[in-house]
């Protein structure tokens, strides 16, 4: 399909602290509501683009949302052509390098572009890409599971179709460990797949040892179990043990992806479009998992994960976690628990009087 032709007018961001229906509990530390930056890019033709980032804690948002605007003004009056301006990108910002912050902005950017040309052409983002909006199995995603509060929320889960959920593990030893595996797996039955994140707190022989303890559980796969840009580690701890190891949501766009795949880190992959490069270096990540036969699943942005994952060749699980929900317009919401992509552009519109509640700018 051809691309509308667009001209950007301006590229603004605000900053705001959003509410979450469930707080993220990890091995690292608690995530009571999600501090985003919402970027909304202005055309000449009247269309605007939006997309959204997440900037993990309140203390990065400031520099996040500034760094939005000040790249963003660099960007006025030129065409709106993602793959072009991604490589204006890689030009401007080769010395520094794309990881952090930088890398975070850009990819916003990128989303927000395409989100516009989705609009001016009335057609979701997944057709843009030759593809089509499609239903695509999700996981809910939990934290660190208390089941005395965490077990109706599991129950609802299962009883609204979801058919694999993921914890979060490692804030105690072993035996914790255990227990909790232990209590989510009678919970929701044998036929539910489960999946652990060890949010990158062991070191190698930890992690070969609690996974191994984990092993009659029947998990999915183990999420990052040592330090993400240790791909050498990942591959040592794959190579030991008998449950997949997934990894990806810190790639730092495709060279880190590249690198990871060199080393046989991981049996999945896990781009996140914050950290991959948008919906442009998504879609060259997923010809690399195609290339390396890797099922691919999502981390975060499940609205417009939910487009890139129905053009993706090995898609495998879509992340359920609404982190913008509380400042979105009409919150994404799963049928039996599975996610489709909507439209036009990537389906995302704010609720503007939630907006200005939450706004931290």
């Amino acid at each position: 399909m051809s691309l509308p032709r667009l001209t950007i007018q301006s590229i603004g961001a605000r900053a705001v602290v959003a509410p979450l229906v469930r707080p993220v509990r990890t091995a690292v530390g608690t995530i009571p509501a999600a501090p985003l930056v919402l970027i909304d890019v202005a055309t000449l033709e009247g269309v605007v683009g939006n997309a959204y980032l997440f900037a993990y804690t309140p203390v990065a948002l400031p520099a996040l949302h500034r760094l939005v605007l000040d790249i963003g003004r660099e960007l006025t009056g030129m065409v709106v052509a993602p793959g072009e301006i991604m490589r204006q990108f890689d030009r401007r910002f080769r010395l520094l390098g794309w990881q952090g912050l930088v890398g975070m902005a850009i990819s916003g950017i990128d989303m927000a572009l395409w989100d516009a040309l989705g609009r001016a052409a009335d057609e979701p983002v997944a057709s843009l890409l030759n593809g089509a909006p499609r239903a695509i199995e999700a996981y809910d995603s939990y934290g660190v599971v208390d089941l005395a509060v965490d077990a109706a929320a599991l129950r609802a889960s299962i009883a609204c179709g979801f058919r694999a959920i993921k914890i979060k593990i490692g804030d105690g030893d072993l035996g914790r460990d255990v227990a909790s595996v232990r209590a989510v797996r009678d919970l929701i039955g044998p036929d539910v797949r489960l999946m652990v994140d060890f949010n990158q707190v062991l070191d190698v022989a930890e992690a070969i040892r609690r996974i191994e303890a984990l092993e009659p559980f029947g998990l999915h796969w183990v999420e990052e179990p040592v330090k993400a840009e240790d791909h050498r580690g990942h591959a040592m701890v794959r190579s030991a043990v008998r449950v997949p190891i997934q990894t990806g949501e810190n790639w730092w766009h495709t060279a880190d992806m590249e690198a990871s795949i060199s080393a046989g880190a991981s049996s999945h992959a896990m781009p996140d479009l914050m950290k991959i490069g948008g919906i442009t270096g998504w879609i060259a990540a997923a010809a690399l998992a195609e290339q390396a036969a890797l099922p691919v699943s999502s981390h975060l942005f499940v609205e417009a994960s939910a487009h890139v994952m129905a053009v993706t060749p090995t898609a495998h699980l879509i992340e359920w976690l609404d982190i913008a929900g509380g400042v979105a317009a009409e919150p994404i919401k799963p049928v039996d628990g599975k996610v489709t992509a909507r439209g036009p552009g990537l389906g995302i519109a704010w609720d503007e009087a939630a907006v200005r509640r939450y706004s931290e700018s």
